[in-house]
């Protein structure tokens, strides 16, 4: 049974910077899309970035482009999001994701897995 354990989150000043962790099991996920979602209160689940975990391809929103990297490690089988120079807008509930298949999907009803999600709050 597949398990997506999400860590990291918590409170942090505008600038700041989080490192949530996603640890992985039950399968093996080289042919899966690891992806990070979002959802603020009040709003849709929207898309943050996602990797290809057979080659560490990756993608992002426009709204965390050059701030936020996505990553993974084979060996821990552990999905990263580093998360730099937070703005108030990124607060959320932090949702790691993952989908059968090697391309980017950025609807978060194409994916199959769900952990149970991180807070992560900003203050201003």
């Amino acid at each position: 049974q597949v398990q997506l354990v999400e860590s990291g989150g918590g409170l942090v000043q505008a600038g700041g910077s989080l490192r949530l962790s996603c640890a992985a099991s039950g399968r093996t996920f080289s042919s899966y899309t690891m992806a990070w979602f979002r959802q603020a209160p009040g709003k849709e689940r929207e898309f943050v970035a996602a990797v290809l975990w057979s080659d560490d391809r990756t993608t992002y929103a426009d709204s965390v482009k050059g701030r936020f990297t996505i990553s993974r490690d084979n060996v821990k089988n552990t999905v990263y999001l580093q998360m730099n120079t937070l703005k108030p807008e990124d607060t959320a509930v932090y949702y790691c994701a993952a989908a059968r298949g090697l391309y980017y999907r950025t609807n978060y009803n194409e994916y199959n897995y769900w952990g149970q999600g991180t807070q992560v709050t900003v203050s201003s």
